[in-house]
């Protein structure tokens, strides 16, 4: 800029104007100038930037500025940086995504995305960022993801990729390919930290959407955190106040929160690690504020994690006393935090005792000065509420309501409406309570409130007298229109339980109705009026009042009215009462369905933060429906239903005076296509049966190789245990990074895989690693594991492998002598502990014989009992299956024909499922047979 005088000196001048008026002079004249420029042509680079760069001023100061858009579209096409930039600078500010030029820059950008310069790369990442619609997101994401993953992009390069993808699938998540997610995942190991952290804050948005996809990320957020916190693997650039870098710590705890805690006992102690730690250096409060807040930061990220998990009982006990240190600090942010990881706590343990000790401080953040203190000290109270302190949290809460924030009263009285009816073991207290809540909150009563008092009290005979009574009390007052929606309905249906009581008669029901009539609302209106019809049917001695009242709202300017006044006008004043006694009898009971308050509150808070394991509310909240049928304790006897709708709540013929049915307020959440799981079965490598077949009863040897790698295989089984470990051998001359293997289990939980350890993430050249597994038999399988192996070499290498790992690693020999083997055989008997499979060779160009069948049968492990079949060309074994839970006999008959290449299999065993299983396993095998080679 300093060298573009004329870009200095109009800057000036606008600064030296005094007036507006002389602002907009010379704005305007600069502007004539500029458009008389481009029109005349024949300007040169240098020009064009320094036109480009008034009007971009010229539009900073707030001025419409309609022409140069073109002009600087064609800067981005410019070879010298500056013009470049200007132009880029001009595109993001002149454009949006739904411009029509901006179809013209997406070829420049795709030329500069794919150059081998890096700041022409950031220039087009940045402009990809900030205007990115859907079609140049569409057209460039592949790109981007190419400078992300190129082994050749800088670090700051792929910095700016991974926000940029970040900034695009939040607009269009399809923009963002399936394939991409193993690739994307291993970039968090990549060296620098900052390209980490970006690709971790990309991760973190993609794992809430997809977590199938991206579970491989568990494993690298835990051994990442690890390597910082406890190894102190990290550059001293990386340390913010002696802290090793909070933001990705904080990341890394968060993401480990999107899943369920990991049946793996190795990722499970490497998180444990991490987080005593993390506790332990966090014993010390420093006096630098900067300091204090990180740790604080990353402090309460753990704690969270470690209510997620919910394994350390102890820690979780320290926890909750130094949760109740936080809550009563000075500073705002450690209040509001603390607090937070107590709802938490709340909403995850077995037991709110360690809670309650802090009941009283908690009761008094609601008066807090600041609100997102009172929020979560709201949200708290509503999670640690139980039979036990149920009282005189209400109580309290009622009382605050009265000076509460309107931002916050509708939730409370939502909130105050489900704590009193979940856990309400007195009828009247639920009455006196309700109903004071609604006089009490006025307009902040949402329609689900009052319409589920009706619900309950319809529901339940214990209330129905008493609640007549006391809302008859209210409407004498002057009171909220809800209350007088309620008064109507129960009026009208249980009024003539209190006809008898002093105060409550017919005609003092209907004066405090009538009363209400001239400020209510026209639904409340329409209610009132659904009341009366049914007084007439109730209280035949002041039908001429009733009748008065329905000729005065038949002439109504309202049409609902004035119809549903003439038509009861119309029943009252039959000759006979019969079609009146059938249209005004007792509203039945609604149907039983979740409470729709639940609903209501989970939709009021969802959406507003990132997506959590857990919700706001106690343990029973959080089960796997998320909402839980209210009164579970002793004391009413509740039917949970949205209020019906219209008619259905009145008894009248016309709908919509109430409320319409609220079923469909449960959460939604858009589908997400099914990704398939690469580490499956059904994604095997091509030539992943060599090195299967080669181990299929060999405990030892090689089960996968190629130019690059080696994946050596050795195990030993002891009864139901077994131990199998992989080595891993790089080949190549260079160092491979990255390295992840992951398990797929399909015959879980028959087959349980725990790992005893991972791979190092790096291997360098000519070099091993290893992964050890115990692998334990709890029932029959017939699945054989798989394991996806994946590194970077240059490019993403990926392989997904069969491990050998069946039944009859587990079968050990016995011996029977004839007489008991036919003894045996007929104590088990048949179905279902017989499985009996007939089947032919499969393969081409194999054929069977008696010594392949019998080193089959061998490898399975049966004991070959010679002599006791009378055919001889049968074979008859004998073995015992192992599984924890004990030993399974087996007993085997296999009758092969080597003329027709037949097999007849049957096999019977002490336990269910397993003689089909074991028959299975050796049909794969034996249909396979032998080559017909004579070599």
């Amino acid at each position: 800029m300093s060298s573009m005088r004329g870009l200095v000196q109009f800057i000036a001048d606008l600064r030296n104007a005094r007036a507006r008026e002389l602002e907009e002079k010379r704005i305007n004249k600069e502007l004539a100038n500029i458009r008389q420029k481009f029109k005349d042509g024949n300007l040169n680079g240098y020009q064009k930037k320094k036109y480009v760069c008034k009007l971009l001023y010229v539009y900073i100061q707030g001025y419409d500025v309609d022409f140069g858009h073109l002009e600087a579209v064609n800067l981005i096409s410019a070879n010298k940086y500056s013009e470049k930039q200007i132009g880029y600078l001009a595109v993001t500010l002149f454009l949006h995504e739904q411009h029509e030029l901006l179809h013209l820059v997406v070829n420049s950008i795709r030329k500069d995305l794919l150059d081998h310069n890096e700041l022409n790369n950031c220039l087009a990442l940045h402009a990809v960022a900030n205007v990115g619609g859907r079609e140049m997101g569409e057209a460039l994401s592949a790109d981007v993801h190419r400078l992300l993953i190129s082994p050749t992009s800088k670090a700051f390069v792929k910095k700016k990729a991974a926000l940029t993808l970040l900034r695009l699938y939040r607009k269009y998540p399809n923009i963002v390919q399936n394939e991409w997610a193993e690739r994307i995942i291993s970039i968090m190991d990549d060296p620098d930290m900052g390209v980490t952290l970006s690709v971790t804050s990309l991760v973190m948005a993609l794992v809430q959407d997809r977590p199938d996809q991206y579970k491989g990320s568990y494993i690298k957020a835990a051994q990442r955190l690890k390597r910082i916190v406890v190894d102190n693997d990290i550059s001293a650039d990386y340390l913010y106040y002696r802290v090793p870098c909070p933001w990705i710590q904080v990341k890394f705890l968060r993401l480990l929160q999107y899943y369920p805690p990991s049946e793996d006992s190795h990722v499970r102690e490497i998180i444990r690690e991490s987080l005593q730690q993390i506790l332990h250096t966090s014993m010390d409060t420093p006096k630098n504020v900067q300091q204090n807040n990180a740790q604080n930061a990353v402090l309460f990220e753990a704690i969270n994690l470690l209510i997620h998990l919910d394994t350390e009982h102890n820690l979780m006990m320290q926890i909750s006393s130094r949760l109740g240190k936080y809550i009563q600090s000075r500073e705002t942010n450690v209040r509001y935090l603390g607090l937070e990881a107590m709802t938490h706590f709340a909403a995850r343990a077995e037991t709110l005792d360690p809670i309650k000790k802090h009941q009283n401080i908690i009761l008094g953040s609601l008066r807090d000065r600041d609100i997102s203190v009172r929020r979560k000290g709201l949200d708290l109270l509503y999670s640690m509420c139980d039979t036990s302190n149920a009282r005189p949290i209400v109580n309290e809460l009622l009382r605050y309501l009265q000076s509460a924030d309107y931002a916050i009263r509708e939730e409370m009285v939502l909130k105050v409406a489900i704590l009193t009816e979940k856990y309400a073991t007195d009828a009247q207290w639920y009455i006196d309570i309700s109903l004071k809540l609604l006089s009490m909150a006025g307009d902040h009563v949402s329609d689900e409130v009052w319409q589920r008092v009706i619900q309950i009290v319809t529901n339940n005979e214990e209330l129905q007298g008493y609640a007549a009574q006391n809302l008859l009390g209210y409407l004498k007052t002057d009171c909220h229109d809800s209350l007088v929606k309620i008064g109507a309905y129960v009026l009208g249906e249980f009024g003539h339980l209190i006809a008898d009581n002093a105060g409550c008669s017919p005609i003092e029901q209907f004066l405090a109705l009538q009363a209400k009539m001239l400020s209510c609302s026209d639904n409340t209106r329409a209610m009132i009026l659904s009341s009366f019809v049914k007084f007439v049917n109730l209280f035949p001695e002041i039908k001429p009042q009733l009748l008065q009242i329905f000729r005065l709202y038949s002439h109504s300017p309202d049409p609902e009215l004035q119809q549903r006044a003439y038509e009861y006008l119309c029943l009252a004043t039959m000759p006979t009462d019969d079609l009146l006694r059938t249209v005004c009898d007792e509203m039945p009971p609604f149907s039983e369905r979740a409470s729709v308050l639940l609903s209501r509150l989970h939709q009021k808070t969802a959406g507003t933060s990132e997506k959590r394991t857990w919700v706001v509310g106690g343990k029973d909240a959080n089960t796997d429906q998320k909402e839980v049928a209210l009164a579970q304790n002793a004391g009413l006897k509740r039917s949970f239903t949205n209020a019906a709708n219209g008619g259905g709540m009145n008894g009248s013929s016309k709908g919509g005076t109430a409320a319409s049915d609220l079923a469909g307020l449960d959460l939604m959440s858009t589908p997400v296509p099914e990704t398939p799981n690469m580490a499956s079965a059904a994604h095997l490598s091509p030539d992943w049966e060599v090195g299967f077949n080669r181990l299929y009863f060999d405990d030892e040897g090689v089960l996968f190789e190629d130019a690059q790698i080696q994946v050596g295989f050795r195990s030993e089984y002891r009864a139901h245990l077994g131990v199998v470990k992989l080595y891993f051998s790089n080949k190549s001359a260079y160092s491979i990074g990255s390295f992840t293997t992951t398990i797929d289990n399909p015959a879980s939980p028959n087959l349980k895989i725990d790992t005893k350890n991972l791979p190092e993430p790096s291997v360098p050249a000519a070099a091993q690693t290893q992964q050890t597994l115990t692998c334990e038999a709890q029932g029959p399988f017939t699945d054989a594991p798989t394991i996806r192996i994946s590194y970077l070499a240059g490019a993403l290498q990926a392989y997904t492998l069969a491990l050998p790992i069946l039944m009859h690693r587990y079968m050990e020999p016995s011996s029977l002598s004839a007489e008991d083997f036919f003894k045996r055989w007929r104590q088990i008997g048949g179905a279902p502990l017989e499985a009996q499979v007939t089947f032919g060779v499969t393969a081409k160009g194999r054929t069977t014989n008696d010594t392949f069948t019998r080193r089959v049968v061998d490898g399975f492990r049966w004991k070959i009992l010679n002599g006791v079949d009378p055919n001889p060309k049968n074979i008859v074994g004998c073995a015992v299956y192992q599984i924890q839970g004990g030993k399974t006999g087996c007993l085997l008959r296999l009758e092969p024909n080597y003329e027709k290449k037949m097999y007849r299999i049957t096999i019977r065993a002490t336990q269910e499922h397993v003689a089909p299983a074991l028959a299975k396993q050796m049909e794969q095998k034996l249909s396979r047979g032998v080559r017909d080679d004579p070599l």
